[in-house]
């Protein structure tokens, strides 16, 4: 299908540019490693306070790092757009008969890939490092279906906003609260009521619980994330063309 082979397109222009920034590429590698292995070292011993299901902080701590992992990298697809427009590429692309949703999904497929290589790390890693992971392919489907949320709402935001500092700020707005008010790093019985309800509305808890429990209901509600967060920069071509 032409669509299939646009979005293949579009997908290898953006790994040229990832590859093409080899600081940036060792950088992505290595911080989600960094990650667990301060975590995993700080707040080792919560596994100690009563309630705590888990009796090791590792295996409870992976999936969450996964989690924080496809937040924060598909978080700044949207950039590669905001590169496109100052350069003068986007306005090329769009007077072209491309199909619009390839130029999204082409992004996301280079986000979703490069996610999954640095979940296939911290799983080595964790397993290395004694692990008993359970639901290990699901692991990977939760990081694949965030960062296609994430990197498509970043793709819209970048579209309308035309600005780095705004992507910048919207990334740092909401990466720490949505792992804080979630149970990627500490279990929600032990968490205040409040956290517990805002949780259930989270699509990071959703992916948590989605991984850690085989949950199918948070699977779906990721799934639906999805589908609402492409055709919401798919609209934003739109919008951005009717703006010029």
């Amino acid at each position: 299908m032409i669509q299939l082979r646009q979005t293949w397109q579009v997908s290898l222009r953006y790994f040229r540019v990832l590859l093409r920034q080899p600081a940036f590429l060792v950088i992505t590698i290595v911080q989600p490693l960094i990650w667990l292995l301060l975590f995993g070292a700080l707040f080792k011993s919560v596994t100690q306070i009563p309630g705590f299901a888990s009796a090791s902080y590792l295996d409870f701590l992976t999936p969450g790092i996964v989690v924080m992992l496809a937040v924060s990298s598909a978080g700044w697809t949207g950039m590669g757009f905001i590169e496109d427009i100052d350069s003068g590429v986007m306005d090329r692309m769009l007077v072209s008969p491309a199909w619009r949703g390839a130029l999204n999904l082409g992004s996301v497929a280079q986000s979703v890939i490069s996610v999954l290589l640095q979940t296939a790390l911290i799983v080595v890693l964790a397993l290395l490092m004694g692990a008993s992971l359970h639901h290990v392919p699901l692991l990977f489907l939760v990081a694949a279906l965030l960062a296609a949320a994430f990197a498509s709402l970043s793709n819209g935001i970048g579209i309308l906003a035309r600005q780095r500092e705004t992507l910048i700020g919207a990334v740092s707005l909401l990466l720490l609260p949505l792992t804080f008010l979630s149970g990627a790093l500490m279990q929600l019985n032990l968490a205040p009521g409040w956290i517990r309800t805002v949780a259930k509305v989270n699509p990071v808890d959703w992916a948590v619980v989605g991984a850690r429990d085989a949950d199918v209901l948070r699977l779906g509600l990721l799934g639906a994330l999805v589908v609402v967060s492409a055709w919401f920069a798919t609209r934003a071509f739109g919008i951005y063309q009717r703006s010029l």
